[in-house]
């Protein structure tokens, strides 16, 4: 299987050297010193206490690789617009295109059987560029689970995960999915088929959309968002406002409230990929995790109040931390 890795950073070149060692056909496209570092020296990989360096083919440019048959779209969701024209360029007539990103993905209501089927999410995709340049009856779900950080130019530190759900939108076992899934899991992956990734997508959110913001604004890792009462009582609020926007969509979510918090309080002190950002002067993914949730609380006719005002306060947030 010919694979793109396109954003190939964290999560990105750990596939890439994965997908490498199992002998698919990858190529990543990167840009800056990490690409110039994994062009000279490959990409290093130190996971579960071992540490490989794996050649793969890199390129800058998506026209230098030509067309796949998958991409693997790892930029955060807030790059997605504008890089969406430089991933259409790696399109062949049976390119599947497999976003990794966290929170709501713009092909969300994508053939699904509900009042909204087909609707575009500003705050995901304004203006429906993504959904013209990346048709989504190409787009394969994925469910990201999986921690790894880019410590130094070429070089990745996996912490933790090796699981990508993966689910077509019309939630069928397609030739093209099941294709994929053994593909991820030759390369030592987890790589289940769901039949209703919406819910599973929407667990994971769960907890994001409250942990991530609220951790921008206190600067406090998992342990204490979900562990502290008066912190946990914010989150518990928020997901409940959330769960009734998911409800309103035909979500089952198939874990209880504190049972998901649980969750996030046993990952530990850990810092949150927004917080990260936060911390390195980068855009944070604001509106995929909290802001199209908020945008789905108006569409379904649900009052969000404290996701409203949490979602205010984080842009203000990243409006201060930016100079913008």
């Amino acid at each position: 299987m010919k694979i793109a890795i396109f954003g190939a950073g964290a999560i990105g070149g750990f596939l890439g050297v994965k997908l490498a060692q199992a002998g698919a056909d990858v190529t990543v496209i990167a840009r800056g010193p990490h690409l110039d570092a994994m062009r000279e020296s490959g990409i290093t990989l130190i996971s579960e206490g071992k540490r490989v360096t794996v050649a793969v083919r890199c390129a800058s440019r998506p026209e230098e690789a030509g067309a796949q048959d998958c991409i693997f779209v790892t930029l955060k969701a807030h790059s997605l617009p504008a890089a969406a024209g430089d991933i259409a360029a790696l399109l062949g007539p049976d390119t599947s295109v497999v976003i990794g990103a966290n929170g709501i993905p713009y092909w969300y209501f994508y053939g699904l059987d509900c009042k909204w089927r087909d609707r575009t999410i500003d705050s995901v995709d304004p203006g429906g560029v993504v959904w013209r340049m990346l048709p989504p009856a190409r787009a394969i779900g994925c469910v990201v689970y999986a921690a790894a950080e880019v410590v130094e130019p070429g070089v990745i530190n996996h912490t933790y995960g090796n699981r990508f759900s993966l689910g077509e939108p019309d939630g069928t076992r397609s030739d093209r999915v099941q294709a994929l899934s053994r593909q991820l899991i030759a390369a030592g992956l987890k790589a289940p088929i769901r039949a209703q990734l919406r819910d599973e997508l929407w667990v994971k959110l769960w907890g994001n959309l409250c942990m991530n913001p609220l951790s921008v604004l206190t600067t406090s890792t998992l342990d204490r968002l979900a562990g502290e009462p008066d912190l946990r009582d914010v989150s518990r609020t928020m997901m409940r406002e959330a769960q009734a926007v998911a409800e309103s969509l035909g979500v089952k979510l198939g874990v209880s409230l504190e049972r998901r918090l649980d969750a996030a309080m046993e990952v530990g002190a850990h810092k949150t990929s927004m917080l990260q950002d936060l911390e390195r002067g980068r855009p944070m993914e604001i509106d995929a995790l909290l802001g199209a949730v908020v945008e789905l609380g108006t569409m379904t006719g649900n009052e969000m109040p404290m996701c409203r005002a949490i979602l205010a306060l984080v842009r203000e947030r990243e409006r201060r931390a930016l100079g913008s």
